[in-house]
């Protein structure tokens, strides 16, 4: 099997599986987030870390699992049992992606990789998308990648008249079926079925599909999940005491709202 592999800062070595080569490809340990890990040879402050992406052929797959199962003392993880066990029986290599070529890239989106086991790491990534020069870059025309979402009609941007706000995004991605009804979208990413009202506005935000911004809402530093109603005048990433009493909030401040979740009437 092969595990893709990507050189990572040491401090983040307990967050993440931690690989230590040895002849050629072959990996001769894998850790599952150390407390500790050795720097690389040519980069002491660095280690290689897991992407989490494996290569199994089929058969050795289905034999280390039906193993594993056997195995009363085993912690039946795919980091923890598994990739360990094929180190061992010396059949697990290494894939180094910083040496992976995609047509189209460019020296800014080369290997780009981020480990979103957090709240405050997947809101990073959602900014790098907006980014005017995206290290996460969807636009390669060369190497596109393929999602499969149901037929909505293209996003819509509505000036409601010189009272009723602007209708606009900037330096955002706004997906289909959307609209942004002359509210104000700034650094955000913004799903299918959106619906921004009047006087809204919106920076630096997650919203997932269905998401409601009621007229005059003010929404910043945010993750809102799937259909969400956020009501008139509400306010949300303004005042960390009251969000924190009503909200999930990540360690950098992201206020964050699960799906469905009641928000109270501003």
């Amino acid at each position: 099997m092969t595990v893709a592999g990507i050189r990572a800062p040491r401090s983040q070595a307990d967050q993440l599986g931690v690989i230590e080569v040895g002849e050629g490809t072959k990996i001769a340990s894998f850790k599952e987030k150390p407390a500790t890990a050795p720097g690389l040879l040519d980069s002491p402050d660095e280690i290689f870390a897991s992407m989490g992406n494996y290569v199994f052929t089929t058969k050795m797959l289905i034999d280390i699992v039906s193993l594993d199962a056997e195995d009363q003392n085993s912690r039946h993880d795919i980091g923890g049992s598994i990739i360990p066990a094929l180190v061992e029986a010396g059949e697990a290599h290494v894939y180094d992606f910083t040496k992976n070529h995609v047509p189209g890239e460019t020296e800014r989106d080369h290997a780009y990789w981020r480990d979103v086991g957090s709240l405050d790491s997947y809101y990073d990534a959602h900014m790098d998308l907006v980014s005017v020069h995206p290290i996460f870059n969807l636009y390669n025309r060369e190497w596109p990648i393929y999602t499969s979402l149901p037929t909505s009609p293209p996003a819509k941007f509505v000036l409601q008249g010189v009272d009723a706000g602007t209708g606009m995004a900037l330096d955002s991605m706004v997906c289909a079926g959307s609209i942004i009804s002359g509210g104000t979208v700034r650094s955000s990413v913004i799903s299918p079925g959106v619906l921004v009202h009047p006087h809204a506005t919106v920076d630096n935000s997650v919203l997932m599909h269905d998401v409601v911004i009621g007229q005059g809402a003010v929404v910043r530093n945010a993750i809102i999940d799937k259909n969400v109603h956020v009501p008139p005048g509400a306010r949300i990433g303004v005042d960390p005491d009251a969000d924190r009493s009503r909200f999930t909030m990540s360690p950098n401040g992201i206020v964050v709202i699960g799906k469905g979740e009641k928000v109270p009437e501003a």
